[in-house]
């Protein structure tokens, strides 16, 4: 239930807050005192659209606040803390701000959650008659919702969404793969050679860039062997070579080392130098050798590099290692349109089993609907008749049509006002008096089968009076045994059944006219309920009604 609301700089309301209690709780008052504003605000609570428009005060934030106790209904805890809200002590506070600048933001048990989050809380919270107004009962989404709140398969029907959803997404990935498989397979003598070429040409890992650092070797063979051949002389073969001179004047600083420490480390190093020389001119030897005037290896490596070079202009691309990749690249595609036969079919084959597992269950679905139809229009009928409505019939019809995300359910809930044997879609025949008294009758049934721990009605009594309205309040009292209900309402039938009577009007403060709300006590409720009676002229004999009324319940 809800135990408290508290709301600040909303519409006209500075302030306002309303301790509501269990059962029946009614509100009257003044026109334009208010009434529907309070539940606008509650509203906010629920997720409707934030409006900075309603701020009273434009320089100030608005704050709606609403404090639930779910001691009756645990079931709603363990929901909520499967979507990470965290429950403590049965209770929950929802608060919405709306700041000046028009942000909204939204907080349960001080936690932000976004409007979709809140939405998720509040749709098991409460049912304001605001939300699923008369107009929803022509709605195929409406009827479908009453059956299977009936049915108690609201959780399996919302899996079945998810599966059918999964379903959907497979055969668009079906579609899309054999249509890769069209274009893949028209590719792939292209690609085949393309790949084949690469392979025929067996280039290794860096293979180009060697083959150019080879052939300018190659090239200037000649003039690379004499010079090293006139560097390896310089070094040690000439009469005056490096490595000789270096030796005598190792053998000058060798004679005085004795007599100076401090030449031994430089002699020490001069030999070091001599040593380095030598493997210098090893190397250089050997470089010599390996050097070739090689013309038949030229043109091997000219051709070599000719077919490389050609690969890279034909694919656009610089390195040996951009060839590999892309024949690697050749090599996947191949082997995916090799492949994607297989995969089409394990596809095909998961396909054809979710669409064996949708329509079992599809079809549980529909037999459950079949099974509490008839049931709920005769209880509706019933009710109908109690609500001032003797010759209105309603039939529901369940016809089975294709597979779609809810089932293979068409659903039309179809009315006959006045026993006239043609039934139409309600939208079309009923009145606006009438939809509101059959909506009253269809949430009585199914508010136990959904266990909303909050209801809450809106002027549902409008266009009935006498002893239609005393049914209505009937029926709405019922539902008070098991369920908060909060009713707004100009009737004084309705208003007399009610467990505690809120009263809403406006006074001057401070010269500011305000909203305020009083919680009537007997006297009080038996005053406000003969005006309603009998106007702003109260008689003894609308109080004597006033009191008879209240006396009955």
């Amino acid at each position: 239930m809800i135990e408290k609301l508290a709301i600040k700089n909303y519409a006209i309301i500075d302030a306002l807050e309303i301790e509501f209690t269990n059962g029946f709780n009614i509100i009257t008052g003044e026109t334009g005192a208010g009434k529907s504003i309070i539940l606008g605000a509650l509203g906010l609570l629920l997720g409707d659209r934030a409006d900075v428009n309603m701020l009273k005060n434009q320089a100030i934030k608005c704050v709606v606040e609403g404090a639930f106790n779910l001691n009756k209904f645990e079931h709603i805890t363990t929901e909520l803390e499967e979507i990470d809200i965290d429950i403590t002590d049965a209770e929950i506070i929802i608060r919405r701000e709306i700041a000046a600048n028009g942000k909204s933001r939204a907080f349960i048990n001080d936690t932000p959650v976004n409007i979709s989050q809140l939405k998720i809380v509040s749709s098991k919270l409460v049912d304001l008659h605001q939300q699923f107004d008369t107009l929803t009962l022509g709605e195929t989404d409406f009827q479908r919702n009453v059956l299977d709140g009936i049915a108690k398969q609201q959780m399996e029907v919302l899996q079945f969404k998810k599966d059918y959803a999964n379903y959907s997404k497979l055969q668009k990935e079906i579609i899309v793969l054999k249509a890769d498989q069209h274009q893949a397979k028209s590719n792939l003598d292209y690609h085949q050679f393309l790949y084949d070429e690469l392979t025929t040409a067996n280039f290794q890992e860096n293979e180009i860039e060697l083959l150019e650092a080879e052939v300018k070797v190659l090239q200037n063979a000649e003039i690379i062997k004499t010079n090293l051949l006139q560097a390896t002389n310089a070094i040690q073969t000439d009469e005056n070579n490096i490595i000789g001179n270096l030796k005598q004047v190792n053998q000058f600083i060798k004679s005085v080392a004795a007599y100076n420490t401090n030449i031994e480390d430089i002699q020490t190093r001069l030999q070091s130098t001599i040593e380095e020389l030598i493997d210098i001119n090893d190397e250089l030897e050997t470089q010599y050798d390996n050097t070739n005037l090689d013309g038949e290896r030229l043109e091997i490596v000219n051709d070599r590099i000719n077919v490389g070079y050609k690969l890279l202009k034909k694919h656009n691309v610089q390195t040996t290692d951009n060839l590999l990749e892309l024949k690697n690249s050749f090599a996947t595609i191949i082997d995916n349109a090799t492949n994607i036969d297989d995969v089409i079919i394990e596809k095909e084959k998961h396909l054809a089993q979710l669409l064996i597992q949708l329509k079992n269950t599809a079809n549980q679905l529909h037999s459950n609907r079949l099974k509490v139809a008839n049931p709920l229009a005769k209880k509706i009928n019933e009710l109908l008749f109690k609500v001032g409505m003797p010759n209105a019939e309603i039939k529901i019809e369940i016809l089975e049509t294709e597979l779609n995300n809810y089932g293979i359910s068409a659903i039309h809930f179809l009315f006959d006002a006045n026993k006239s044997g043609k039934f139409e879609p309600i939208a079309k025949v009923a009145s606006g008096g009438e939809l509101s008294r059959l909506m009253l009758c269809i949430k009585s049934l199914v508010a136990d089968a959904v266990e909303l721990p909050v209801l809450i009605f809106d002027e549902i009594d409008t266009g009935i009076s006498g002893e239609a309205a005393k049914q209505v309040g009937v029926i709405m009292s019922d539902l008070a045994k098991l369920h908060q209900i909060i009713c707004i309402t100009h009737q004084p039938q309705i208003a007399a059944m009610a467990s505690k009577h809120y009263y809403i009007y406006k006074s001057t403060i401070n010269k500011a006219i305000v909203t305020q709300v009083k919680l009537l006590n007997n006297e009080e409720r038996i005053t406000t309920i003969a005006q309603m009676l009998s106007g702003a002229n109260i008689s003894n004999a609308a109080i004597s009604t006033a009191k008879e009324m209240i006396n009955l319940q």
